[in-house]
């Protein structure tokens, strides 16, 4: 009775594998259809039954027809789909060896890379390579091993769908986790990508490599210009990522790199500055062009930064007052350009007025008595209440905090008293 079952079963098999051979693509489009209805969430065991323990040979003729098509999209959506329950299925490791032994990593990737594709075939392309790196180690190291880091970042930073990118994400962000092997190519490629124009794609790429920064714990040299270059963004959310992510490098070997850059930052360069107003004479009177340029952008960002940093670190606000960060954020006060940068620049400065006496008595110095009441009374909206006269005050300063400091040391610190007397005497 039993063979009489099974010749039925074998019989229902090869006639189900005749159909699809001779199938045209519409006919094939109605049995994948069916497929991804009736299969969905079946484990390796259900799909043999299904098959007639020969699951395998619909699995081997569906990834025959994924590499002879997919360059032209046919079906291609199914297909994937198709190919993720096997590939998705509880004890269905083997089909997972069957499609890479037949190259399908290569094939994905590739899919990834062919511009003419529609996103949704691409996206489905991603959540398999999702399976396949969450299978194991050696997975991992598979995709890394055929460029599948580049490829993958690539596709990042150029598609155009947010819901596709957060997918990207989760895949790299496999990549970086029980990778050693590649996890700094995965970081490298995390940095690369900072310097991309898709706003989404800086955003998810910052917040991977705070995680992947723990798990690398070394930094690489380029992480400094690139996550300073992000700051240029108009965009808050992606300030606020990298934001995020210069207070996690606080703790690394490129602390005073960072400091360093921030406050060069508060001073454009003149050759930055010539060009700004240069763009400034071409389109007299767009109070949006200065307001977006994006060097001020990033100086308005600087001066919002330092703050944070100051406030979260005692020891880094003094650093940053070692660099003159006084001077710099007067000047940053003086930008009648841009209003945000005045504001940043101004909430961060009364911080360090409040946190010592020898800057409250330098700024109000070079400020002068009335101009330093009105800082003091409402630094926030201080810009709204001066005048261009007083702007320019706070752009031309001389303030020189390092060379005050040492002389304050040298001429009011007793001899062997301890060199970390705080700053607020």
């Amino acid at each position: 009775m039993s063979s009489i079952k099974e010749q039925a079963a074998i019989s229902r098999l090869i006639s189900f594998l005749q159909e699809w051979d001779n199938a045209n693509k519409f006919t094939r489009h109605r049995i994948l259809d069916n497929f991804i209805m009736t299969s969905h969430g079946k484990t390796g065991p259900e799909l043999e039954v299904e098959f007639s323990q020969g699951a395998s040979l619909f699995l081997a003729r569906l990834t025959a027809w994924l590499r002879l098509t997919y360059m032209y999209g046919t079906c291609l959506e199914e297909q994937l789909k198709s190919i993720g329950i096997f590939l998705s299925a509880a004890s269905g490791q083997r089909y997972l060896i069957e499609f890479l032994e037949v190259g399908g990593i290569l094939t994905l990737l590739e899919i990834l890379g062919l511009k003419h594709l529609k996103e949704e075939a691409k996206r489905e392309s991603v959540k398999l390579l999702q399976l396949v790196a969450s299978s194991g180690r050696k997975f991992k190291e598979l995709i890394c091993e055929s460029y599948g880091v580049r490829s993958i970042a690539e596709f990042l930073a150029t598609s155009k769908s947010e819901e596709t990118q957060e997918q990207v994400q989760i895949l790299l962000d496999s990549l970086g986790h029980g990778n050693p092997k590649y996890q700094n190519q995965v970081y490298k490629g995390l940095i690369a990508l900072l310097k991309c124009t898709s706003p989404k794609a800086q955003q998810l790429s910052l917040q991977t490599l705070r995680i992947m920064q723990t798990i690398v714990g070394q930094t690489h040299p380029s992480i400094v210009e690139s996550v300073l270059g992000v700051l240029r963004s108009v965009h808050l959310e992606v300030q606020f990522e990298a934001i995020q992510l210069i207070r996690d490098l606080m703790a690394y070997d490129v602390q005073s790199e960072l400091l360093e850059g921030l406050v060069s930052l508060l001073k454009p360069s003149r050759q930055e500055t010539a060009k700004i107003q240069a763009r400034i004479l071409e389109e007299q009177g767009s109070l949006h062009l200065m307001e977006s340029l994006p060097a001020y952008i990033q100086q308005a960002a600087a001066a919002k930064t330092i703050g944070i940093l100051a406030q979260d670190s005692h020891k880094v606000a003094e650093k940053l007052i070692y660099l003159n960060v006084v001077h710099s954020l007067m000047c940053a006060m003086g930008n009648k350009d841009h209003t945000n940068c005045q504001r940043q620049a101004s909430i961060t400065l009364e911080y360090f007025v409040q946190m010592s006496l020898l800057v409250e008595s330098t700024v109000q110095c070079a400020m002068g008595e009335k101009l330093f009441q009105l800082f003091m009374k409402d630094a926030t909206n201080l810009y709204l209440n001066m005048d261009a006269v007083q702007a320019d005050i706070l752009a031309t300063n001389i303030i020189n905090m390092p060379a005050d400091l040492m002389a304050f040391a040298s001429t009011e610190i007793p001899q062997g008293e301890d060199s970390n007397t705080e700053l607020e005497l």
